[in-house]
């Protein structure tokens, strides 16, 4: 077989696409030449940072015959009719799980390929790790003995659940939970003791989703394999981490860390009663010991590169672009008949899954008059913004690129519309009619040029769309996180102003500002009639446990706070942040001015904390962040970057920067009280009430 190195196309250019271009890199016989995404914008971003060509139409990809190989990473309802189009057109496929949404459609897939002679490989990732190998090897050595039951586990929180976005595949209907999360768990319990016989499913911890149905967050699966039980526990709550595999047999247990990489196996040994323990638990530590030391080598080596999430890939890619070049058959962890049987135990499982209950419905039939449109409208202020126009009788238009969300209960009031932000017609004509605009949208870039296109572009952009379109108002969300907020001497007014010069800040609070600047411009010299807001920390009802406005968090469980966490936080609830964004619609006076929208002086970060042990019963493992060690820390891995790694668009935040993100200055809110006649909740009783009862943080 040649040794040509195949040209590898991405189809799908979403979160998951930067995983498989990294792994590419480190992957034999593969070179990453194109991508492919509906989106324009994100194909084109992705192709410049990876050095590949864009396409937006697969047909086009497919006749420039610029690839061999496809990694098919859409929605996985898309994932069928792909992969099948791919196989058909000559070209091999490496799809991400779940593959498709059955056991037939899988066994569509697999005939194509058989049919068409190219590979088909199941992208059940977590099986390349280096210590699932270990365990393989371990089972077929005979080192644990018969193998009498198996545990397999994902306990770890899924935010969408609790904050969204809502409008995700994943989250369309109870299923998607199980179709996204199952396959990696099945995949492990096929590979190692054959095809499953579902026997019992159990759900619970169930959440309402806005304008939907409930969804089950914990979910116990019990299963056979042949003469194996195995049991699966799925928990999406704000719960330890533990994604593990625990293989019991005769002679030994292994348990497998497949977030980690790591794999301990605990044995009994001949040694008397007295001494018996002692050698067992002093095993256990030199094996965790050892697993410790070579991740923390593998990290230092590779500058933090080398995750097990990023190394599962690699380990997958390199088994199937080996059997590629070599015209060996796949690896079974990956070829179409584990594909099928883990299909297939995941049809079972949904067998037995209670019917789903009727969606929410608007109380009318009447099609909505928008006077008012939302763009970032189904994010954590978008929902509730929303809902407050609503309730003040306003009809809302929100861009999104779905045409279902959370505002299925008040249809009859919000229109869901489809238009590219890059698309200044398209803005043009979804302003038709439309007397307020809402810009509450931020791209997430990693290169300040990025900013500049993605961010800054696009919000000048849909102003240009505003002043053509004669809306009467503009409203945008900056931060305040674009503030100097290093000193504790200084409190910070709307008069306070950004620094003439940004370079030293970080991309995020350096974009909001410049976007800021770019629109005052704008109303200055053409009479944009724009108004500034800068919320604060928002918390409450559909907000995060893990808020990374508070600190840096280690799971759920653990959170160094940024500085000692003992000043005063700029807490504001998400009802007060979306009523005051109204009231700048309403007030003509908010023309040409800018809102700090923060609640009176509530509580610091320890004292947050504090509430959330006293009031939920979690006690949260709480650490002081020492923001010069970080500064300095970033000081180092910036150099790294920019000289090892020559990553020529890294940025090094100053120490004012790091100083900034705790907030250490505190805040004036008497201008949106005195102009807007806002009045944020200012009882503390009140105030915890609603950030901590009733949001719902730990999901359950």
């Amino acid at each position: 077989m040649t040794q040509t190195p195949l040209r590898t196309a991405i189809i799908g250019a979403g979160y998951i696409a930067d995983w498989h271009a990294e792994a590419l890199k480190s992957t034999k016989g593969a070179t990453l030449t194109a991508v492919c995404d509906l989106s324009q914008s994100a194909a084109n971003a992705f192709a410049e940072a990876h050095g590949a060509q864009a396409f937006t139409d697969l047909d086009e990809l497919i006749a420039a015959d610029i690839c061999d190989v496809v990694h098919i990473l859409t929605p996985p309802n898309s994932h069928a009719a792909l992969a099948q189009k791919c196989l058909n057109a000559g070209l091999h496929c490496f799809v991400e799980k779940p593959v498709a949404l059955s056991a037939e459609e899988t066994q569509a897939i697999v005939d194509t390929a058989k049919t068409t002679g190219k590979t088909f490989a199941a992208g059940h990732n977590f099986m390349g790790l280096p210590s699932y190998q270990r365990l393989k090897a371990a089972k077929a050595s005979g080192d644990l003995g018969r193998i009498t039951s198996a545990e397999i586990n994902w306990h770890f929180p899924l935010a969408p659940l609790r904050s969204g976005p809502f409008g995700l595949w994943l989250l369309r209907e109870p299923k998607n939970l199980l179709l996204e999360l199952g396959p990696h768990l099945y995949a492990f319990a096929v590979d190692l003791f054959g095809p499953l016989d579902i026997e019992y499913l159990s759900l619970g911890k169930a959440i309402a989703l806005p304008a939907d149905t409930d969804r089950p967050q914990s979910w116990r699966i019990l299963a056979r394999a042949g003469d194996v039980d195995v049991t699966f526990n799925i928990s999406m709550v704000e719960t330890m981490d533990d994604r593990s595999v625990t293989v019991r047999g005769s002679t030994a247990q292994a348990r497998l860390n497949y977030a980690h990489d790591t794999l301990v196996i605990e044995a009994e040994n001949a040694s008397d009663i007295v001494v018996n323990p002692l050698r067992k638990q002093l095993s256990l530590a030199g094996q965790n010991l050892r697993e410790g030391v070579v991740n923390a080598a593998r990290q230092v080596s590779s500058l933090n590169r080398k995750s097990a999430y990023g190394i599962s890939f690699q380990g997958a890619f390199a088994a199937f672009y080996d059997s590629l070049q070599t015209g060996q058959p796949l690896d079974a962890r990956f070829d179409g008949d584990a594909a099928v049987n883990v299909m297939q135990a995941i049809d079972d499982t949904l067998k037995m899954l209670p019917k789903q209950g009727a969606k929410p419905k608007p109380k009318t039939k009447k099609k909505p008059k928008p006077s008012v449109l939302v763009i970032g409208g189904t994010g954590f202020i978008g929902r509730a913004l929303t809902r407050k126009l609503v309730a003040r009788g306003k009809d809302v238009r929100v861009l999104s690129r779905g045409q279902t969300g959370p505002f299925d209960d008040i249809a009859d009031h919000v229109e869901l519309y489809s238009a590219p932000l890059t698309n200044q017609d398209a803005l043009v004509e979804a302003m038709d009619g439309i007397e307020a605009v809402y810009h509450l949208g931020k791209s997430l870039d990693t290169t300040w040029e990025a900013c500049l296109q993605n961010d800054v572009g696009v919000t000048v952009g849909i102003a240009e769309a505003a002043l053509m379109a004669g809306v009467k108002r503009f409203i945008y969300t900056g931060t305040i996180a674009s503030y100097d907020m290093s000193d504790p001497q200084q409190t910070i007014t709307e008069d306070t102003g950004f620094a003439e010069d940004m370079e030293d800040r970080n991309l995020y609070a350096r974009s909001k500002a410049k976007c800021e600047h770019e629109l005052e411009m704008m109303h200055h010299s053409r009479g944009l009639p724009l108004v500034i807001a800068r919320p604060g920390i928002v918390v409450g009802a559909g907000g995060p446990l893990q808020h990374w406005g508070i600190g840096r968090w280690h799971g759920a469980g653990a959170v160094r706070i940024w500085g000692n966490g003992t000043n005063i936080l700029p807490f504001v609830l998400i009802e007060d942040v979306a009523e005051g964004l109204v009231l700048m619609m309403e007030n003509e006076a908010a023309i040409g001015q800018s809102f700090n929208l923060v609640a009176d002086s509530m509580m610091s970060a320890r004292d947050y904390f504090g509430a959330i042990h006293k009031r939920l019963g979690a006690k949260i493992d709480v650490a002081s962040g020492n923001l010069t060690a970080f500064w300095m820390v970033d000081a180092v891995k910036y150099l790294l970057k920019k000289h090892a790694l020559r990553r020529h668009g890294a940025i090094r935040p100053s120490l004012a920067d790091w100083k900034s993100r705790a907030h250490l200055s505190p805040f004036d809110n008497s201008l949106p009280k005195e102009v807007l006649n806002w009045q944020p909740e200012s009882s503390k009783a009140a105030f915890i009430d609603e950030a901590i009862d009733k949001a719902n943080l730990l999901g359950f």
